[in-house]
């Protein structure tokens, strides 16, 4: 008797997945930190630089799969305001990549079939100009699409992003169009980066790290938290739909 083969079996397996969750409530906004870019080039034999390529290439892969699925907020967390510190060749790649990303999402078919508007949140300031330049590119391609929204996370800090709301907040309340007294939540949340996303429903992280290091820090008060230790860009549609199956089992109580 021939065994089954393992890409056999991963497809059964796959199948099976699918049958779990397609008749269940899909998270309205999956929050991603792609974790691991470094460590699973080396688990693929590969140096960094090339790592770093294969899970932009991973990202466009995972974007197709929530799409598939109907989910109409990915937010994912590409480069932090702490990795500026990183060794400067790193830095340099990862720029560099970036310029070649965003010059070609923006020209991708499926960015326009699909209706998504792409954002990037954060202190973009602090980015090089030449992608700076990319990213106004890519926003003013797509800004009028309105069946989906992906938000880039770069030079992003979840500390940094209340701070940059409450100093805007500030600076408002001494032109006195805001009175102090009347800051509450609400008021917060309208001057996030993007004030009006909903607040994610699921957050995925790669690469075995619990901890989100201050990703979306304000709007993931209710989020689940899935956590694998597949580093990013090994991720496959099963480590999507296992992390998805996961969020349909729990009961959410929003603090309760």
């Amino acid at each position: 008797m021939r065994l089954p083969t393992p890409k056999l079996i991963y497809k059964l397996y796959e199948r099976k997945l699918f049958s779990e969750i397609k008749n269940n409530p899909i998270p309205k906004h999956i929050g991603i930190i792609l974790d691991g870019n470094r460590r699973g080039s080396k688990q693929l034999g590969v140096d960094y630089v090339k790592g770093y390529e294969l899970g932009a290439q991973k990202l466009e892969e995972v974007l197709d799969w929530c799409w598939d699925l109907g989910v109409k907020v990915i937010s994912c967390w590409i480069f932090s305001t702490e990795n500026f510190s990183r060794p400067k060749d790193q830095v340099e790649s990862i720029m560099k990549l970036a310029v070649k990303y965003f010059q070609k999402i923006r020209n991708d078919k499926r960015i326009f079939k699909n209706e998504v508007r792409i954002r990037v949140l954060g202190r973009r300031e602090m980015l090089p100009k030449e992608v700076q330049k990319e990213i106004e590119l890519t926003e003013e391609a797509t800004k009028h699409h309105n069946k989906y929204d992906l938000n880039l996370c770069m030079a992003y800090g979840g500390r940094a992003e209340i701070v940059d709301a409450l100093k805007q907040i500030l600076d408002k309340a001494k032109e006195g169009s805001i009175d102090l007294n009347n800051v509450d939540e609400e008021l917060i949340s309208s001057h996030l980066y993007a004030d009006d996303t909903p607040d994610p429903d699921l957050i995925i992280r790669t690469s075995g790290e619990e901890r989100l290091s201050g990703f979306l820090l304000w709007q993931s008060a209710f989020s689940e938290y899935y956590f694998t230790d597949v580093h990013w860009p090994l991720f496959r549609k099963i480590d999507l739909w296992r992390a998805i199956r996961s969020f349909q089992r729990r009961e959410r109580r929003y603090g309760v």
